[in-house]
C-alpha cells in the first residue's frame, strides 16, 4: 500500500511539483496551497506524512503542522523552511509533536527530501 503525503506550500508551483516527485517514487500525494486548504484535505486524506512550508499567509505552517499532528497524531512531519529565522520556532515544534519530524531549510534536493520522508515514515515511536 502506498503511504500518503499531504504537500503543503503557498505557492502552487512548488507544492505541485513536490507532489509530483512524490508520486513518481510511488506515494500517493495531494498538494494544498494554504494551511486551511490542508487542514480540509486531512479531513478526506488523512496523511502519514505531512510536509510542510512554515511560511504562509494566513495560517503559517506550524499552526497546519500542530493541527494535522492533534488529528492524526501518528502523522508524521517534514516542516520546510526558506527563512533561517523561521529554525528556532520551527525546532520548538517539531519537538512538541509527537510522532517522528524533521526541519529542513529550502532549497532542498528532490533525493534529500524523499530521503528524509522515507526514514519518518519508517520510524518507530
Amino acid at each position: 500500500m502506498k503511504s500518503k503525503v499531504l504537500v503543503v506550500d503557498d505557492d502552487p508551483l512548488v507544492a505541485d511539483t513536490l507532489r509530483l516527485i512524490f508520486q513518481k517514487r510511488g506515494y500517493d500525494c495531494r498538494a494544498s496551497y494554504s494551511g486551511k486548504d490542508a487542514l480540509a484535505c486531512a479531513e478526506d486524506f488523512p496523511p502519514e506524512l505531512l510536509l510542510c512550508d512554515i511560511t504562509m499567509p494566513m495560517m503559517d505552517g506550524l499552526e497546519v503542522a500542530t493541527s494535522i499532528a492533534r488529528k492524526l497524531p501518528g502523522c508524521r512531519v517534514l516542516l520546510l523552511t526558506g527563512h533561517y529565522t523561521n529554525l528556532i520556532p520551527a525546532h520548538k515544534c517539531a519537538r512538541s509533536l509527537k510522532a517522528p519530524n524533521r526541519v529542513m531549510v529550502k532549497p532542498a534536493l528532490p533525493e534529500e527530501l524523499l530521503q528524509q520522508a522515507h526514514t519518518l515514515l519508517h520510524m518507530e515511536f
